[in-house]
């Protein structure tokens, strides 16, 4: 073969490389990044007794009621807005649930580019309705999809005009018996397929699991991947009874001295009618915990954000139940 041969075919290989060098780092500029997932913005809970409600989360918990959107046409209101900071809130729907037994309406996660992340959804294959993402009745960017388990997933992105924003610095009684949703734990059916969809879609990270029981897993934990909140899988061998749904599906809010908020709570009137007793237990994570509950059986979890030993409790290495589909 000739050298002048040699050199054009080594010049016309360079430049397919190089062709193909440019239209792989074009593709990567074409793919949408993910935007920031800060932490919990909110979740909503389904009450049977909108009045009761209100009692339990104002009266006993010591929260104030910041907004409220009422039923089209009528005075009734439809959703109670419950501030826990400025940035977190529960929601509580007057109507029945949409899936009974579960309670829970749905989880919502803030983020700072709402139509970033419905192109990034896109990208990777999750189902995103066309149109998603306008303007909610609180003045914000939101949209919705569902998980692996059918739970209603919800990203918002705060606006100035909106409700959350307008309301900064308001309604925050000293009387809260938290600052911060600390972790929403849900029901999971199949923990690889939430993985994949909550870790390696959403970029969460695993920071613990564990189990009730040392030979199969109960729980994983699930940071978001630009804050300190995260999301617990209530993992499970069979399909707990219609009673146990809001125990699973539940709300943890963090607080810096259990024994202390077990005073403050037992000292208010709102206890007498709360009619339980609160226990504190140390959780199998190695925390202090307490557990109360709605009027419909709704689980609060008050939690310590620290061990009592001060140092991290190790992960289950048990494997978890059988999946269900």
């Amino acid at each position: 073969m000739s050298t002048s041969l040699i050199a054009t075919r080594f010049r016309l290989c360079t430049c397919l490389l190089a062709v193909g060098l440019a239209l792989t780092a074009c593709a990567q500029q074409a793919a949408p990044a993910r935007p920031r997932i800060t932490g919990i913005s909110h979740v909503g809970y389904f009450v049977s007794d909108l009045p009761k409600a209100i009692y339990f989360w104002h009266n006993f918990l010591g929260y104030d009621q910041y907004f409220a959107l009422n039923k089209p046409g009528t005075d009734d209101v439809r959703i109670a807005f419950i501030k826990i900071n400025d940035h977190q809130h529960v929601e509580l729907f007057n109507e029945p649930p949409t899936a009974p037994p579960n309670r829970m309406s749905h989880i919502c996660f803030t983020v700072d580019n709402v139509e970033q992340m419905r192109s990034y959804l896109r990208s990777r294959g999750v189902p995103v309705k066309p149109g998603s993402g306008g303007k909610t009745h609180t003045g914000d960017y939101a949209f919705e999809i569902k998980d692996p388990d059918g739970t209603l997933v919800e990203f918002v992105q705060s606006l100035p005009d909106g409700t959350e924003e307008k309301a900064a610095g308001k309604f925050l009684p000293d009387t809260r018996i938290s600052s911060s949703i600390y972790h929403v734990g849900f029901l999971v059916g199949d923990s690889q397929k939430s993985i994949d969809f909550y870790g390696n879609v959403l970029g969460f990270q695993e920071t613990w699991r564990g189990g009730a029981n040392p030979n199969e897993l109960s729980w994983i934990n699930m940071r978001v991947p630009d804050g300190n909140d995260y999301v617990e899988f209530m993992l499970y061998r069979n399909l707990p009874s219609p009673d146990k749904w809001g125990t699973r599906n539940h709300i943890a809010l963090a607080v810096p001295d259990m024994a202390k908020a077990v005073a403050v709570l037992q000292a208010r009137p709102a206890f007498k009618t709360y009619g339980k007793p609160l226990t504190i237990a140390i959780g199998i994570n190695g925390k202090r915990q307490v557990n109360l509950y709605d009027p419909d059986g709704t689980r609060v979890e008050l939690m310590e954000p620290f061990t009592v030993t001060g140092k991290p409790t190790p992960s289950s290495t048990a494997p978890p139940p059988p999946s269900h589909e």
